[in-house]
């Protein structure tokens, strides 16, 4: 079982580029902001490899990161963070990537963090784009061992002050598993006006509301709540 939402103070959520979040987890991240939890969202990239039709792909970092900002705030979210230096498309869980999450843990000093699950879902692969395999892998590294442990990187400690902490539980977004569900019907008008926040990545979309109200009720039934209730499902990993 999770630890309740009224013993978490703050949460992270990492992901591969703008929009995974929403499409993930933004109902989620809204119970949480309406507890009274903070939340920060670090993206490892600017997106600039997606999108549907011919914006100038130089337009495209900063398009997306106005989007991710405007979709965050549909949810309460205002700490909104990039990481500089990562291709979209290519990203790898590097040291340096590991570093750089490590840094925004110690950070943050969050009692939750949401990633991309590490582990491919062969029954919707599109979940399991190879950047968010990537983002995930070095975001549970970093959780574990490196964020608890003063000896990595201890130039973060040295040169930044930022002392070792460590995270209670993990919450795997997209995982073939995610028997833990989050209702939110409640709240599911703001993560339709989050993805549609995004719109160089789904203004396209003839049916938006109806795709996400379709997932969200396919969970929901799958994790036995009631008819016309709405689901976004997770894996609980704790850390102890």
């Amino acid at each position: 079982m999770p630890i309740p939402d009224a013993e978490v103070e703050r949460v992270l959520v990492v992901a591969a580029h703008p929009d995974d979040i929403d499409f993930g987890a933004a109902g989620t991240v809204a119970t949480f902001t309406d507890a009274g939890i903070a939340v920060t969202y670090l993206l490892c990239t600017y997106g600039d490899q997606g999108g549907f039709d011919d914006t100038p792909r130089e337009q495209m970092p900063a398009l997306r990161e106005a989007e991710q900002r405007k979709a965050a705030a549909e949810v309460g979210v205002d700490d909104v963070r990039f990481l500089e230096g990562y291709r979209d498309g290519g990203l790898e869980p590097t040291w340096e990537l590991q570093r750089d999450i490590v840094r925004v843990i110690r950070q943050v000093r969050p009692q939750r963090v949401l990633i991309p699950s590490p582990e491919r879902n062969w029954t919707i692969l599109q979940a399991s784009h190879p950047d968010h395999l990537a983002a995930g892998e070095a975001a549970i590294r970093a959780v574990y061992p490196a964020a608890r442990n003063p000896f990595a990187w201890p130039e973060l400690v040295a040169e930044e002050g930022l002392q070792p902490w460590t995270v209670s539980e993990v919450w795997l977004m997209a995982h073939a598993d995610s028997p833990h569900a989050v209702d939110v019907t409640d709240v599911f008008d703001r993560k339709v006006a989050a993805l549609r926040a995004h719109a160089s990545q789904t203004a396209h979309m003839d049916d938006l509301e109806g795709m996400l109200r379709g997932w969200g009720s396919a969970r929901a039934r799958a994790a036995g709540l009631a008819d016309g209730r709405l689901a976004e499902t997770f894996k609980v990993v704790p850390t102890a």
